[in-house]
This record gives structure tokens, sequence and C-alpha cells, in this order.
């Protein structure tokens, strides 16, 4: 629903909003409705009130209950049921409909005027009759007291057609050339036609003469009106016994009195653009007049604008329900509009709630806006050099800031900024440029800091990415790339993660193993959501679940085996640091001893010969002097020269290393059970070798081969 206010009258536009396509199956709609907001404000008074194409004309029954509207493509009939608030029928026909009207009080008895010069009736079943007028019709007008239909069109007689003989009637014969449109009016039966050479011929029924004619072209022209062509008459409405409206090709409208050959008042719509319609609301003596572009609602005794809608498409037909505010315009559109407007009178009774709403509507807070005037703040009179006009009559104080006229500020901004013009037109071809860049192939560019951590980053998003765009379900989420409050995290070197560390390597696990699952889930939301385009939703859910609750076990395991492992590579990473730190502490020491040594000896020399002494630490076998000088030369030498020396004296000697002088041997010791066993074991084999089993009628002569042994024949001998 959207509202709009002109001269302070609220009009409510009940239809608008996205309309949902008629080849969506019930569940979409359904889908739509939840997720667009759009669709969920809109009011859908009417169900499917709309047609396929475009809307030519619409009309409501007189008992107020159907809306009947004709339309293309292709061309139809729709009824509407103001009860039900849905469509009643729908009927296909064979040709364009010109006009149509209702004869009943209900939808059982309809008649059209087709392109094709055909007029058409329907029953309440359907189809009833279809005859043909001898001219191209434009317009026609039903004669109640007389079951008259009056036709008018390229011709200069008008048709008569009386429904209850059945036949024609002699016709009536204007001075045109041609009659656009025709009216009768409800007091006094009077038959108005308009012609196109823009005069009024008006006619009696019941003597078949014509008893008036009015020029309207002539009295249409004003001052100030710009003629580009004769008027011609476009709309024709009676109003009371006296009151009549013609509406003209250029656009304007006149008022007659039907005692007086000149206009009573003369309104122009300043669009050059044919009236299509004329209505009379006779509540607030108001004329609403439309064209294909805008609906006035102006007063008919002084022509003071009321209100005024403009629709987004032209306009081909307005149509006011009786007695009430709504209105309803059939356009160039397959929507058909549906207006309230509370001024001009309550809601229909089959749509009631509707006074509520606005009333709901009219309660909630408005803000007031300024067209003329501009806001600014007092920083704002500060860089334009407007303080000094603070108190003064040309700034109305309001909230923190002040209203000026709006005028006044874009002289003084440009007195002020006068190269304010030119930074906007810079900033725009600025803009324009970048628009035209972003439609070029962007090479995504690597951070100086975390280049690892962006590389991931930029893959999940690409997945995530796609993930929606299969989904249809919107835009992804936003990427730590394109957020500001991460930018730093890229940028400033201290924040660049030390893989080395030990928080890193025991968590590396766990986040690589997460980042593994989060994309292997990515791929099977992918897969699902490929193959649930192919196959309803209300599937039951595939099996297999249980193979993938196993997957994510064996995940779980492994990522476990991998933070254990870490751990033990962390301990000895430790143990050979320590290692390395007693080798490199003991190294010092001999270096110091070194130079305490040659401080010594240095000292010594100066002095008379004396004695040496060394001193033998804990733990360490003193052999000779000149062991501890081979030893030193060993600590000098590199290790392949060391290894090269042991392996030419044939033993390794592993008494002096960096950790002390020591060398442990040691046996293992068997339990009493172990070595019961054993024992028991060596005799038993014992056992089993002195045991004998002679094989010797194996190979000896006797046995049963196929020479020896008794045979049968020797059995055969004993009998």
């Amino acid at each position: 629903m959207q509202i709009s206010s002109v001269n302070d009258v609220k009009i409510y536009n009940l239809s608008h909003g996205k309309s949902l396509p008629e080849w969506l199956s019930d569940r979409k709609k359904r889908q739509l409705q939840k997720k667009d907001v759009d669709i969920q404000r809109r009011i859908e008074l009417i169900q499917d009130f709309e047609m396929p194409t475009v809307c030519t004309s619409i009309k409501v029954s007189r008992d107020g209950q159907f809306v009947l509207a004709a339309g293309t493509y292709k061309p139809r009939i729709r009824c509407y049921d103001t009860y039900q608030l849905s469509l009643k029928f729908e009927r296909c026909l064979d040709s364009d409909v010109v006009a149509f009207d209702i004869l009943s009080d209900d939808y059982s008895k309809l008649v059209f005027l087709h392109c094709d010069r055909y007029v058409e009736f329907h029953s309440q079943h359907g189809h009833y009759y279809k005859t043909r007028i001898p001219k191209f019709g434009r317009d026609f007008s039903y004669h109640y007291p007389s079951c008259d239909l009056y036709f008018v069109g390229t011709s200069s007689e008008v048709f008569r057609l009386n429904l209850e003989q059945g036949r024609f009637l002699s016709s009536l014969q204007t001075d045109a050339v041609e009659n656009n449109v025709c009216d009768i009016n409800p007091v006094h039966h009077l038959l108005a036609t308009g012609t196109s050479e823009g005069r009024v011929e008006c006619w009696d029924p019941r003597v078949r003469n014509r008893v008036g004619m009015l020029d309207c072209a002539l009295s249409s022209l004003t001052e100030g009106t710009e003629v580009q062509g004769l008027p011609s008459i476009s709309a024709l409405k009676f109003s009371s016994s006296l009151a009549m409206a013609v509406g003209t090709s250029t656009g304007q409208v006149l008022l007659y009195d039907l005692r007086s050959n000149q206009p009573l008042l003369v309104k122009d719509h300043f669009y050059n653009l044919p009236i299509k319609s004329l209505n009379f609301h006779n509540q607030l003596d108001l004329v609403v007049s439309a064209d294909s572009k805008i609906i006035k609602f102006w007063n008919k005794d002084t022509g003071k604008v009321f209100s005024s809608i403009q629709p987004q498409t032209n306009i081909n037909d307005v149509c006011i329900y009786p007695n009430s505010g709504m209105l309803f315009t059939a356009n160039e559109d397959p929507k058909m509009n549906t207006f309230y407007i509370p001024a001009l009178g309550p809601a229909p009774r089959w749509c009631s709630f509707l006074d509520n709403l606005t009333e709901e509507l009219e309660e909630s807070p408005e803000s007031t806006v300024y067209d003329d005037y501009k806001f600014v703040t007092r920083k704002d009179l500060e860089n334009l050099g407007l303080s000094h006009l603070v108190g003064s009559s040309l700034l109305r104080a309001y909230m923190h800031g002040f209203f000026m006229d709006i005028r006044l500020y874009h002289k003084v901004k440009t007195m002020a900024n006068p190269f304010a013009y030119e930074e906007y037109r810079k900033d725009k071809i600025r803009q324009k440029i970048e628009e035209s860049r972003t439609q070029r192939v962007q090479v995504k560019k690597l951070p100086k800091v975390n280049k690892d951590l962006a590389l991931k980053l930029m893959e999940e998003g690409d997945d995530e990415a796609e993930l929606a765009s299969r989904k249809k379900k919107g835009k992804a989420l936003p990427s730590i790339l394109g957020d500001d409050r991460f930018k730093v995290m890229f940028e400033n070197p201290d924040y660049q993660v030390d893989e080395q560390s030990e928080e890193f390597r025991l968590l590396n696990p766990i986040v690589s193993k997460v980042g593994q699952k989060r994309k292997k889930k990515l791929r099977l939301l992918a897969q699902q959501a490929a193959a649930s385009q192919q196959v309803d939703e209300d599937e039951e859910e595939p099996e297999g679940r249980g193979s993938s609750e196993e997957e994510s076990s064996d995940d779980d395991k492994s990522w476990v085996e991998e933070v254990r492992e870490q751990r033990r590579l962390l301990r000895q990473e430790g143990r050979d640091r320590r290692r390395q730190e007693r080798k490199d502490a003991d190294r010092n020491t001999v270096l110091l001893e070194r130079e305490e040594n040659a401080g010594e000896k240095m000292a010594g020399s100066k002095k008379t010969s004396q004695p040496q002494f060394y001193q033998i630490k804990a733990g360490e076998e003193f052999r000779s002097f000149n062991d501890m000088a081979h030893k030193q030369r060993l600590q000098k030498a590199s290790l392949e020269e060391r290894l090269k020396l042991e392996e030419h004296s044939g033993t390794s000697n592993m008494d002096d290393t960096a950790v002390g002088s020591k060398q442990l041997t040691f046996t293992l010791k068997k339990s009493e059970q172990q070595r019961r066993q054993q024992q028991a074991e060596r005799e038993h084999h014992e056992e089993r070798k002195k045991l004998r089993r002679s094989a010797g009628h194996l190979s000896s002569g006797r046995g049963r081969g196929r020479g020896g042994g008794r045979g049968r024949g020797g059995g055969r001998g004993r009998y």
C-alpha cells in the first residue's frame, strides 16, 4: 500500500506493490510472501484483480456486488464478486471490446460492442445472441423506457436497436461526419451525442427530433490556450436534469447548464491529451475528470482543485464505487489500480476494515518536511559565515538547528564555495570511472601482512558465495578482509601470526580440522542444494547419516593424534634445547679455565720457577698431565677428526662427554618364575633328544611294496 497526500488529502493506493506471477505454484508464492517485505505489506483487496495484458474498461453493477472489467490479450471479460473478494467467472470473446454496459442490477444481462461491428449479448449462463451494426461503433447508450440501444460511430447516423422487438429501428440523422460518444440523461432521458467537429447534439427519443446543439470547440478556447487542432468531443456525462460535462480531445472539460449555450466553467488539464472519463461526485459537488496521465478532482462551481492522482501507467477508464471514497482504474498495465480516498467517503461495506486501517495510519506520527526550507546547524552557519543571522527573521529555530530559505541557502553556498560545481563534477566523473573499473576482471591482491590467512579467508569467501548463489537465498555474509574493524590485522606487522610459536602449533591442528570440516560441509550443502532443485522438498531425508557421523568421529581422533604429536615434538625440542644450553655452558667454563691458566702462566714466567698445581674436579679421573693436553686438543678438533681418530684406535670412548665422565653398565635380572620356565624348557628339549623311534621298516625289503609281502597268489596256494 502506498500513501500520498495532495492538497492535504490522503490517497491510499491499495494495488501498490509487487504482483506474483500466475505460473508460480502456491508453495513458491508462500515462500515469497515470507521473505519479501514488499509482498508482506501488500494489500490484495480482491484476489487476482488484474488482466493478462491490458484493461480497457471497468464498471460496477448497480447493486454494488459485482465489478466487471474488459481487457486483452486474449479478449475477455472478468467478473469479480465483492462479497467473496475473488473472481467469479471469466469469459473469452472473439474480438476486442470497445465498450460494454450492464443492463440489469447484477451481471445477468450484459451488452458488448466489439471492434469488428458486432454487438454481443450475454445472459447469466454466458453468450446469448450476436448481431452486427452497419458501421464501426465507438460508443452506445441504453434507453430504459423504450428498451432501445443507441449506437454511434464512424457515421453520421445514430443506429437504434430495440431489444423488446428484437430489430433495428429507423436511425437518427445528425449533421456530423462522425460521432464519438453518447449519453442519456437519467432524469428526462435526453440523448446527447458528441461529434468529431466539436459539437454536442441533443435529441428527444420520444419524437426522434434534434432539440438543441452546442458548439463546444469555440467555447473551449480560453486565454492562453494553444490551439493545435480542432477540438473534438471525447467524453460526455450527465449529472442531474440540467448539468452536463463535456470533455474535448485537447484536454479541456466544459460544464454546461442545459438552459444556456455557454459553458459555466472551463477546466484545462494542461496535458493536451484527450479526456477519457468524466464522473460526478454529488456528495462533495466534485467533478472527476481523467485523461491518460492524471485524474483530477475539482469543484464544479469554482473549479478549485480538490486533489489529483497520477498513476505510473496510462489510464483507459475510471469507475467510482457508488456512495464511497473508492475508485477503480483501467490502465495500460495488467494490474487494475484501486484507490481509496477517505475524504470522498467511507469504505464500501465489503471492505469496511479499510477505515480502521487508515485511522491507525493517521494516528502514527509523521515528520513534517519543509520543501522550501533548508535545515542547517550552527556549524553549517559558521562555515557559511551566517552566524550573525541567529535571532533574525531569516532563521527559524528548530531542535538543534535552524530552518532557512532554500533560495538564500543556495545563493550563500555559491558565494562561499564558487568551485563547488567543479568539485561535484569531478566526483561524478570519478564515480563513473570507478563503476566502469568494477566491470573489469578483478585481480585479488594479497596484503603484506598475514598473506596465508588472507588467502585462506578468500577461499572460504568464494565457497560461501558459490553456496549462496546455488541456494538463491540472497547475499553471502561479509568477509573479514572487507571489514574495516580488522583492517589493521593485515597492515600492521605487529599482528603477524608466528607459525613457529607453541600456541600456534598446538591450535593449528584443531583450526585446520575445523576448516576441513567447514569445507566438507559447504560441499555437502552445495550438493544438497543442487539435488533439491530436482526433487521435491517434502522427500524424506536420505539414508547414510551414520557414515557421516563415523567420519566426523574419525576426524576428531585424527586431530587429537596430531595435537599429541605436536606436544611430543615440543617436549623433544625442549630437551634438545636444554641439552644444547648445557653444552654451551660447559664449553664456556672450559674457555674460562684456559684463560685463567694462560694468565697464571704469564704471571709465573715473571717469577721464579715454581711447581704448578691442578685442581681435580669431582667425578674426574686423573691420569697424567699429557692426557689433559690430549683432551684439550680433542676439544679443539672438529667432529670429523674426532670420529676418524676413534675409528683408527678401534674403540669408542664414551667416558668423556659434555655431561660428565660417567659410564653405566647393567644386566637384566630375571625373575624366579622365568628362570624355572627356562630350566623346564631345557629339560624338555633334552628329554626329547633321548627318545628315538626306529624307522627301519620303511627302507627294508619286507615292506608292503608291489614286489614284496604276501600277495593274493600266495594266499591261494594254501587252499
